[in-house]
């Protein structure tokens, strides 16, 4: 038992390492919070694209949402900060973690917002044009508060799922939590790091679900 307290819960090392792992928090949450508006604007502005019913960027949007939705994290990140470069596009670790997990955020948030859209019953839009709504009035204050009310549970929890992924950005050197506990850790060659890493993220995403819990007893299927 002392073992596994000097290794995992070693509170000098914790000490000596809190403000390394805090600063690494910092951008953990700065990141966390650029992918949920990157990915749920642009998912919103996908399924809004949709909805215009054009033949072929319907079948890009699609094409683009199960890809996205298909492709692990790791190798859509890994192919953004490695592959871009030979194309003469090179990324900070920080735009590439954005960019790649806002990406697949938004593929899954449009196909999130347009099962909403769809899910709203057709005579909604027949009596918004009885009364003379123009299509665009119709989206933005007849379909869209219906749709984001219906598709919120599930926006809120994919967006958790894929905010955890921030920890993959070790793997393009992105100074973030995980990666700020295994520097320390490498320099005083115990992993207690580690552990105030977890109660990190602990602090971060276990509001989050529980807020998540809420939205979906509020807004779930029902209430």
């Amino acid at each position: 038992m002392d073992r596994i307290i000097d290794n995992y819960f070693n509170l000098q090392v914790m000490a000596g390492a809190f403000p390394d792992v805090l600063k690494g928090f910092g951008v953990t949450i700065l990141v966390t919070l650029l992918v949920i508006a990157v990915g749920m604007g642009a998912g919103l502005g996908l399924a809004l694209l949709r909805s215009l019913r054009i033949r072929l960027v319907d079948l890009l949007i699609v094409i683009y949402i199960d890809a996205f939705r298909t492709l692990p994290q790791l190798v859509v990140i890994i192919v953004i900060y490695f592959g871009l470069p030979y194309a003469g596009l090179s990324l900070s670790p920080f735009v590439t973690m954005v960019f790649a997990l806002g990406a697949i955020l938004s593929a899954f948030a449009a196909e999130i917002f347009w099962s909403a859209i769809m899910a709203v019953p057709p005579g909604q839009s027949d009596a918004a044009k009885a009364l003379g709504l123009s299509r665009l009035k119709t989206m933005a204050l007849v379909i869209l508060p219906q749709a984001g009310r219906l598709a919120l549970p599930m926006l809120t929890n994919r967006a958790i799922a894929i905010g955890k992924g921030t920890a993959l950005g070790t793997a393009v050197a992105l100074p973030e939590t995980l990666g700020q506990a295994q520097s320390v850790m490498a320099i005083v060659a115990n992993p207690s790091p580690l552990t105030l890493a977890a109660m990190f993220y602990l602090a971060l995403f276990i509001p989050l679900v529980a807020a998540s819990r809420v939205i979906e007893h509020k807004f779930g299927p029902g209430h």
